[in-house]
């Protein structure tokens, strides 16, 4: 197999939980060296972080931890904190999202490691931001990300729903891929300066940008009302409609004026063409609701399959709302790379979300224990065998 992009490439993983260390695992897919550092015994807290109770397998761990090299390492035993340093004179790059206080305490700010090494990029992930009075908060995406940005309160099915809940990662691998555009950014500055530096993202920052339009919206003076219920959807060929086998799907017909004769000759009510109730575009935001209701009712005729030919074969853009279920067996899923096989040959991950013409990914690793990797990593920065032990029986590592 040809060298991989990032061949070559040290990085250090000195985050946990989710959003950093993700970041690193994207850096990995394409070939960089991961060495993932988490505290001795338990590790990184991601790991016990089970989706199903009374299930011992770490299922979020392997997602975010493949292809990583783990080193348990007691950052705040001096000698440990001396091993991190030796590791960081010779690598590319450098992960935390740990609190600033928590960095400034420990001896691991940007001022503490990037003097080390002039070429390293250290990318630094936080909540809320390193400037203001929350910069040293806490956060994770469920409250920094998805609720504080406006997204919880818009995401709903209308306004006298409760807020919506986020699931697990659902605004950290969104946060990751910004963390990830950062430091491959920095590189490409190094390529051409030779210097590294620091490059900074947050949850907040991130959430703020995927709300970006409602946010955009506001900043030019306009309200933003919440979203009504789907019966009184301001456009009734970009709602969401049942089929007779009761599953959801959500059509996106924006090019209402050459695709609606079609649409609707498709489903039967052409006739509804010539009705000057949906005749222009105006005329359907006025009478949305009850172009709502006759699509209810035709739609209510077929199974999901059948809707899903014949508006294909139309060309009319929908999707259906899948389970997670069917999103494993879709075959779609496999065919675009967003899943793909472990190297191992036994099961499925989801991949990076992106692809290079002529670069491959290399086959994803399982996910180390805590700590699997300590001998090698020590060896391979040029500690001894004796160093090893010593640095053991301190409980180091």
């Amino acid at each position: 197999m040809a060298e991989s992009l990032f061949t070559g490439l040290k990085v250090i993983d000195c985050a946990s939980w989710i959003a950093g260390p993700a970041a690193a695992t994207m850096l990995s897919d394409f070939g960089a060296e991961v060495i993932k550092i988490e505290p001795p015994g338990a590790g990184d807290p991601w790991r016990a972080s089970q989706p199903i109770p009374g299930k011992t397998v770490d299922y979020y761990w392997q997602l975010t931890s493949r292809n990583k090299r783990s080193l348990a390492l007691d950052l705040k035993h001096a000698e440990g904190l001396a091993v991190l340093r030796r590791l960081v004179a010779s690598a590319d790059v450098f992960i935390t999202n740990f609190p600033l206080p928590v960095r400034d305490r420990l001896g691991m700010a940007p001022a503490d490691l990037t003097p080390l090494n002039p070429r390293l990029i250290y990318a630094s992930f936080t909540a809320y931001g390193e400037a203001g009075e929350e910069a040293a908060k806490t956060g994770f995406d469920s409250t920094a990300y998805w609720a504080r940005t406006g997204l919880m309160d818009m995401v709903r099915a209308d306004e006298a729903t409760v807020p919506s809940r986020s699931m697990p990662g659902m605004g950290d691998h969104p946060s990751a891929t910004g963390l990830y555009a950062a430091i491959v950014s920095a590189l490409y500055r190094r390529e051409k300066t030779g210097l590294g530096g620091v490059v900074r993202s947050s949850l907040l920052q991130n959430g703020l940008w995927a709300n970006g339009c409602a946010v955009q919206t506001r900043l030019f003076g306009e309200d933003v009302a919440l979203r009504p219920h789907r019966d009184d959807a301001p456009n009734a060929l970009a709602n969401h409609y049942r089929s007779r086998d009761g599953r959801w799907f959500i059509m996106a017909l924006f090019n209402e004026q050459r695709q609606l004769r079609s649409f609707l000759g498709a489903i039967g009510r052409e006739e509804l063409t010539d009705d000057p109730r949906f005749a222009t575009p105006a005329s359907r935001k006025q009478h949305a609701r009850e172009l709502v209701i006759i699509l209810d009712e035709v739609f209510s005729r077929r199974d999901l399959a059948e809707w899903r030919t014949i508006l294909d074969g139309v060309g009319i853009t929908f999707g259906i709302v899948a389970t997670v279920n069917e999103a494993l067996d879709d075959p779609q899923m496999r065919h675009s790379g967003a899943l793909a096989p472990f190297g191992d040959g036994h099961g499925l991950t989801v991949m990076t979300p992106f692809h290079i013409d002529g670069v491959e990914k290399i086959p994803p690793a399982r996910a180390p224990s805590v700590g699997q990797h300590n001998e090698a990593v020590l060896l391979g920065a040029g500690y001894s065998a004796e160093d090893v032990e010593r640095l053991r029986g301190l409980g180091v590592v």
